[in-house]
């Protein structure tokens, strides 16, 4: 495994430990805020994001991204490690301002 591989698991681990700590710190403060006395509708009043199509969206931009880069590798003299965080940088934040430009669309209706 190259040393893209290893950044990528290390990064896929370290945002799963990020979520589990941030779900137990919420858990806790809904406890506290029931504890209190705090209406419950107003803990489950959470507004719609669109996060997990920013998610979705996201990843895509990488995948097209890792595969343009392969494509370049084979059809250019283009180094491996510039095609592949360039073109993963690149599809990823296009991917990130269509969803936010969707997001701003759909908000404006």
């Amino acid at each position: 495994m190259g040393p893209l591989g290893s950044v990528l698991i290390v990064t896929v681990i370290f945002a799963f430990l990020y979520g589990i700590v941030k779900l137990l710190i919420r858990r806790k403060e809904r406890l506290i805020m029931i504890e209190k006395g705090s209406n419950v509708p107003e803990i489950k009043g959470e507004e719609f994001t669109f996060s997990m199509l920013k998610f979705g969206i996201f990843f895509i931009g990488v995948g097209l991204g890792i595969l343009a880069a392969n494509i370049l590798t084979v059809k250019t003299l283009l180094e491996g490690e510039v095609a592949y965080f360039s073109m993963i940088f690149l599809f990823g934040g296009i991917a990130l301002i269509a969803a936010h430009l969707f997001e701003r669309k759909k908000n404006e209706k």
